[in-house]
């Protein structure tokens, strides 16, 4: 009964946050930039995920970590997820804490998603995921985005 409520709390909880996700998608305003993201996610209700990709800016690609927690995801995968940086005034602003909205799955080698990224800064990322594994996903995340080094 636990895991019943805690999955209506998750989703719930999905929906308030993503539709003004979905909604924002319309003035998010011109692209400043894209975004590859490679990651391993594993989850039972809870979960984690790692993993790093590339930012395009300004003709400049520069690489990139990936990692967070949160929940609403059971089951493994590998994702591989693209698409568009919009917000980005300066290099910089893509570091840091954000908040991510998802949905998903991935039986074996097919799977796909959606994911949304906000920070504090005004940057929001929209990517479109292809998942290899065995996983469903609805839920919200923080994850962190730093530069490697």
């Amino acid at each position: 009964m636990t895991t019943i409520r805690q999955t209506a709390v998750s989703l719930a909880a999905f929906l308030m946050l993503a539709s003004p996700a979905m909604a924002q998608s319309r003035s998010l305003g011109p692209a400043t930039g894209t975004v590859s993201i490679e990651q391993v996610q594993a989850g039972f209700v809870a979960s984690g995920e790692v993993g790093g990709g590339t930012l395009r800016y300004r003709g400049h690609s520069y690489p990139i970590t990936v990692g967070g927690i949160g929940l609403g995801s059971i089951g493994a995968s590998r994702t591989v997820a693209s698409g568009t940086v919009y917000g980005l005034k300066n290099r910089a602003d893509l570091a840091g804490a954000y908040v991510q909205l998802k949905e998903g799955w991935a039986v074996g080698n097919q799977g796909r998603g959606s994911v949304w990224l906000q920070n504090d800064k005004g940057v929001t990322l929209r990517l479109a995921a292809r998942r290899q594994g065995l996983q469903l996903s609805l839920g919200a995340d923080g994850v962190l985005i730093g530069f490697k080094q």
